[in-house]
């Protein structure tokens, strides 16, 4: 059975999100990415020397890390992918690069210095905006299902109402993001990272 390793809330959600949405059989480990133990207390470093998460262990041992490849992998596997993949990709890269990157290095810098805050909202702003145009009014951002790039689109947006990013301007997105937030499989993974009751 494969294992996912994640951090509550953060980009592994995306992993975590489609394993409850395909039902693949897997076990979960949280992970202390202050201290670098598993909530079995291992040291994480030992299982992916890089030390963050996400981290998924196959069922044949082999750890594959990293968001895109991982969220790949297991659209591979169940064959989700469907259309142009080259478009599933150019989402994925664009999500990981900079969204997740942008808006996650907020994190860095809750308290300022304010100069630095409202130059990577300014930022963010422009990739939101794009983000905003491509969604439209559709209802999944690639095809004509949730995917890989949903799973991975809701957990960073969702970073947005705790870092203060206000997403009142890009409509498209805000529609999106409450009706996917509501989706069975994300509700299910924020109550197993202990994010809601």
């Amino acid at each position: 059975m494969m294992k996912l390793y994640y951090s509550p809330a953060a980009c592994s959600m995306a992993s975590h999100i489609l394993l409850n949405e395909w039902n693949i059989p897997h076990a979960t480990e949280s992970v202390d990415l202050r201290t670098h133990k598993t909530s079995k207390g291992e040291d994480f470093y030992a299982i992916n020397p890089k030390g963050y998460v996400p981290a998924l262990t196959l069922d044949n041992g082999y750890t594959l890390t990293e968001n895109i490849a991982i969220l790949s992998y297991l659209s591979d596997s169940k064959g989700t992918v469907k259309g142009d993949r080259y478009q599933f990709l150019e989402w994925l890269a664009f999500i990981s690069t900079e969204l997740h990157k942008g808006i996650g290095s907020l994190f860095g810098y809750k308290e300022g210095p304010q100069e630095v805050v409202r130059a990577i909202k300014e930022k963010v702003a422009k990739r939101l905006k794009w983000v905003d145009e491509k969604l439209g009014s559709k209802e999944y951002a690639v095809g004509d299902a949730f995917s890989a790039v949903d799973a991975y689109l809701v957990t960073v947006l969702n970073w947005c109402s705790i870092l203060k990013i206000d997403l009142s301007p890009h409509k498209n997105i805000d529609a999106y993001l409450k009706r996917q937030l509501t989706r069975p499989s994300v509700q299910k993974t924020m109550q197993q990272e202990g994010l809601i009751k």
